[in-house]
């Protein structure tokens, strides 16, 4: 009996030589402006045709500019990289979805929410956190930009075979707690390298539990645990989902549609590489402290001490402290925040906005702090609209931006100042992620909406 991995990887291997990676087949590959125009460059060199363009999809989220009028760019850089996409994609015959196409967004939140990820696909992008379309049961993964050119030529790339890694989360989430505590709380536990070299596929009672969009924040982050993706066996939840997007589209072929997916499901009795349990029962909101995802505790904590680590790490702890400006036994919910995002590919989705919108709802955000709220899409932003979600933002005094990745990383206009500290629903708090000089603490929506309101990292309990 068969896991998930093992099926999808089965039915895309084109060719396999024993001791040599695997020819294998993509279904779909995303792309942006910042990693495809030495891609098409060397497609052009060599003189080299897309072997399908309805395979590709591109969008515009990374560099482009946030604010209202985001035809004005201040960075040329940007700029020609946006430019540079448009020509690509129109000379090759590319979907793009520009601003204004009304589907515009970040890359991985426009093809679920598109209906273009669908379970069993295998999916990559030049970006890390494809992971995220792997909550569709489709083995979704980051690749180069040199990568990014062989699929443009072949639709295939060369491929080892991951290990497989089973995660399964049992009990009931506590009320307080969101899949952006879950997914902290299991890097904090298995560390940054916890998952290398395998796909991990989360399942157990939380999961079957959760919405799309919430599986979509845990697979978005198995990067951060070293995975090469993670996924989740399709299911009536999957299914429900992509019904209100493709059954029209599909009519009577849904159904059998639907049975194709299904049918990569893990199987009963499958086995895996690895294993590991974890209960959520007794789970808290999460809150970053370090410099990598897996310095991570609750909310109600303290900053660890260097010596409750290895010798090994201790050097690594000591730097993190020296960075953010933390001490050891320092209480997490007493750290004072000037800034807090909410958006990005983790968590920019609609739900993700409910949730803020239901702390910030005749609240008002602290004088002390810039709120900015950045939707993952152009889908997003019109539904936050019309559901009055923008209006309780404003009400509160937070910034509503135009989509686009945004904050999440300094690769635009929207950055945190040197030496000022972040509260972000985005997924690194590597160092200057945020901008040169930036500190940022990673948690939950509704985490860094109360901490916005109350000027320091504090939960919406």
């Amino acid at each position: 009996m068969s896991n998930i991995i093992e099926k999808i990887w089965k039915d895309h291997v084109v060719k396999q030589i024993d001791g040599h990676p695997a020819i294998l087949a993509i279904d779909l590959m995303l792309m942006h402006e910042v990693t495809s125009a030495q891609a098409f460059k060397e497609l052009e060199d060599r003189k080299l045709s897309i072997f399908d363009t309805s395979r590709i999809v591109a969008t515009l989220d990374h560099s482009i500019p946030t604010r209202k009028n985001r035809l004005e760019f201040y960075d040329e850089t940007a700029l020609k990289q946006v430019n540079q996409l448009r020509a690509n994609c129109k000379d090759k015959g590319v979907k793009l979805f520009d601003f204004d196409s009304g589907s515009q967004g970040i890359v991985h939140v426009i093809g679920p929410e598109l209906g273009i990820t669908q379970p069993g696909m295998t999916i990559v992008c030049g970006d890390s956190h494809t992971a995220t379309h792997g909550a569709f049961g489709a083995l979704a993964f980051g690749i180069g930009t040199t990568e990014v050119g062989h699929v443009l030529a072949t639709s295939c790339i060369l491929q080892s075979k991951p290990k497989s890694y089973s995660v399964v989360f049992k009990g009931k989430l506590p009320e307080g707690c969101s899949s952006k505590d879950v997914i902290l709380n299991l890097i904090g536990q298995i560390g940054v390298s916890g998952g290398v070299d395998t796909v991990i596929e989360y399942c157990g009672e939380s999961i079957t539990a959760m919405s799309m969009e919430e599986r979509m924040t845990i697979c978005n982050m198995s990067i951060e645990c070293g995975a090469r993706a993670g996924l989740v066996s399709p299911d009536q939840t999957t299914i429900s989902y992509l019904e209100e997007r493709l059954s029209s589209k599909l009519g009577s072929r849904f159904n059998e549609a639907v049975e194709h997916w299904l049918s990569y499901k893990t199987s009963e009795n499958a086995t895996f590489d690895k294993y590991f349990e974890c209960n959520l029962s007794e789970l808290t909101p999460m809150v970053t402290w370090g410099v990598n995802p897996a310095q991570t505790i609750s909310i109600n904590g303290a900053v660890p001490y260097i010596s409750e680590f290895k010798e090994s790490e201790q050097e690594s702890v000591r730097y993190a402290l020296e960075y953010t400006g933390l001490h050891e036994g320092q209480a997490i919910n007493e750290v004072p925040v000037s800034w807090a995002f909410i958006g990005s590919c983790t968590n920019g989705r609609i739900e993700d906005l409910r949730k803020a919108a239901r702390v910030l709802r005749n609240q008002k955000v602290s004088n002390n702090v810039n709120l900015m709220i950045v939707p993952g899409s152009e889908l997003v932003l019109k539904q936050a609209h019309a559901e009055g979600l923008v209006t309780i933002f404003e009400e509160a005094g937070a910034t509503v931006r135009m989509p686009g990745c945004s904050m999440c990383l300094g690769m635009n206009d929207d950055k945190v100042p040197p030496g000022e500290r972040c509260i972000s629903t985005s997924n690194r708090n590597f160092v200057g992620r945020q901008g040169p000089g930036s500190i940022t603490h990673l948690a939950s929506p509704e985490t860094v909406a109360a901490s916005a309101i109350s000027g320091k990292i504090t939960s919406a309990l």
